[in-house]
């Protein structure tokens, strides 16, 4: 199984304003910097926690469908299912009616059940499917929480910014970031 972002997000959850306020900085030389540090944040805290913040698209890559017909998806939270396709041994796309689907978008993972699932003939990679994920459109959509980690790992990484070029971070997390984020991430036994 593979997930791979087909749009990016049209903004941060964090603005430059609040940011700037949070680490309190009046001047304007650092804002490329800030704003640099604002993506690195949340791509982290994406990757540690699995989590879309911010609504886009991705595809999901199967290479056959679940025996439990419970298709799992590893990003969250699912908002909606946008397509599904399905390859033949040729390479040829099919769409694949996903009407009447069944989707828990809100789980940890996410758990989707179709109606219908015809065979891949494509060995690897034969099943896409296209959907959308995050808790909303603007920061304001974000679980205030969330944002709070972002903002100590912003200011974290700010106050390293000398130490440690922006293409190396994040070279560390603060104090209390992993307790932050620790009830949206995914354990596993």
């Amino acid at each position: 199984m593979t997930i791979t972002e087909l749009a990016p997000p049209l903004g941060e959850p964090l603005t430059l304003a609040e940011t700037k306020a949070h680490l309190r900085v009046e001047i304007s030389a650092d804002d490329a910097l800030i704003t640099g540090l604002i993506r690195t944040v949340r791509d982290h805290l994406e990757r540690q926690t699995g989590l879309s913040l911010l609504m886009r698209t991705f595809r999901l890559y199967l290479d056959d469908w679940p025996l439990s017909r419970v298709i799992q998806i590893g990003m969250g939270p699912v908002q909606t299912i946008d397509a599904v396709t399905v390859y033949d041994a040729d390479g040829m796309p099919a769409p694949v009616n996903a009407a009447g689907f069944v989707l828990d978008g809100q789980t940890r993972p996410a758990r989707l059940i179709l109606p219908q699932q015809p065979q891949p003939g494509r060995p690897i990679n034969g099943i896409e499917i296209d959907f959308t994920a995050g808790f909303g459109v603007t920061g304001a959509d974000v679980p205030d929480t969330l944002k709070r980690a972002l903002l100590l790992h912003a200011a974290l990484l700010y106050e390293f910014r000398g130490a440690v070029s922006i293409d190396n971070q994040p070279a560390a997390v603060p104090a209390g970031y992993d307790r932050l984020i620790a009830p949206f991430c995914r354990r596993g036994l």
